[in-house]
C-alpha cells in the first residue's frame, strides 16, 4: 500500500509541476524554463541526498545520469509542446507512452505483471490517437506539433521511469542529484543545437524552478515506490499525473475539450487503471 500511495503522490507532484511548467513556458522560452526547472529539482534533491546519502556506487550513479537523460529529453519536449500545443493532448500522450517502456523493463527483469497489464497497454494505443486528434480544423497544426512533442515526451519519461527503477534502495538520493544535473545538461545541449536559447532572461523564466521543486519531490516519491514495490506498477501509477494536470487547465484555464478527446482521456485513464490492477 505504501507503493502505491506514494506513486500516486508522484502523480499529483508531476501533474501540479508540468502545469506550472507549461504557464511560465507560454510566457518565456520553454527551454530556460525547463533549465530552471532542473535547477529546482536539483536542489531537492540535493536536500534529500544529504539527509539520507546511502552508499551509491558508480553503477547506481550511472543509473542516475541515464535517468537524468531521459528527464532531461521529456522535460525540454513536454515544456516546448505545453507552450506551443494544448495541455489537455501534450500531457495524457507523454503520461501513456511513459507506462511502456518502464513495464517492458520491469517484466525483461524479472517482473511478472498479470493480463491486464497487457490489455491496458493495448487500450493505450488508440487513446493516444484520440486524444490527439482534434475536430476543430484551425487547432490541427498546433495539436499535431502538440501531439510529437508529446511522444517525444513519453519516450524520455519512460527513460527516466525505467534507470530510475534500477537504483537500490542502499544508494540513498545521490542519484537523484545526478538526474537532475544530467537534466538539465541535456536541456542546455538540446537548446544549443535546435538554436534557440536555454538561459533564464527574464523573471517568469525562473518560475520553472517552483514547478522544479515539485518535480524533485515527485520523482523521490517514485523512486521510493520502486524500492517497495514493482517498477511497472509504480510507473503506471506515477504516470496517472496527466489527469491533475488535464483538470487544472480545464478549471483554471477553462481549456475546453472536444468530445473525441474525452473519451481519448477516458480511455488513457483505462490504461493506467488496468496496467495497475494487472
Amino acid at each position: 500500500m505504501i507503493a502505491v500511495l506514494l506513486a500516486l503522490l508522484g502523480a499529483a507532484a508531476y501533474g501540479v509541476s508540468d502545469f506550472i511548467g507549461g504557464l511560465f513556458g507560454k510566457r518565456a522560452s520553454a527551454w530556460a524554463v525547463a533549465a530552471t526547472g532542473g535547477v529546482g529539482g536539483a536542489c531537492a534533491s540535493l536536500v534529500l541526498a544529504l539527509v539520507d546519502a546511502g552508499n551509491p556506487d558508480v553503477g547506481a550513479l550511472a543509473w542516475g545520469a541515464g535517468a537524468g537523460l531521459g528527464s532531461g529529453v521529456g522535460t525540454a519536449f513536454l515544456y516546448r509542446g505545453l507552450a506551443s500545443g494544448r495541455m489537455g493532448v501534450v500531457a495524457p500522450i507523454s503520461g501513456v507512452l511513459a507506462v511502456v517502456l518502464p513495464v517492458v523493463v520491469g517484466v525483461t527483469t524479472g517482473e511478472r505483471p498479470g493480463v491486464l497489464v497487457w490489455v491496458g497497454i493495448a487500450v493505450a494505443v488508440p487513446a493516444i490517437w484520440m486524444v490527439a486528434r482534434d475536430p476543430a480544423t484551425s487547432d490541427q497544426e498546433r495539436i499535431g506539433s502538440g501531439a510529437r512533442d508529446g511522444v517525444l515526451a513519453g519516450i524520455g519519461f519512460g527513460g527516466l521511469f525505467a534507470c530510475l527503477g534500477q537504483v537500490p534502495e542502499s544508494a540513498g538520493f545521490w542519484p537523484l542529484v545526478m538526474n537532475q544535473v544530467v537534466g538539465v545538461a541535456v536541456v542546455a545541449i538540446a537548446a544549443t543545437v535546435l538554436g534557440t536559447t536555454w538561459v533564464p532572461r527574464d523573471a517568469a523564466a525562473w518560475g520553472g524552478a517552483l514547478a522544479g521543486l515539485l518535480g524533485g519531490l515527485a520523482t523521490w516519491a517514485f523512486l521510493v515506490a520502486t524500492h517497495h514495490g514493482l517498477l511497472s506498477v509504480s510507473a503506471v501509477l506515477t504516470s496517472l499525473y496527466p489527469a491533475f494536470t488535464v483538470l487544472l487547465a480545464a478549471v483554471v484555464l477553462r481549456e475546453h475539450v472536444h468530445r473525441t478527446q474525452a473519451w481519448g482521456l477516458a480511455l488513457c485513464g483505462a490504461a493506467v487503471v488496468l496496467v495497475a490492477t494487472g
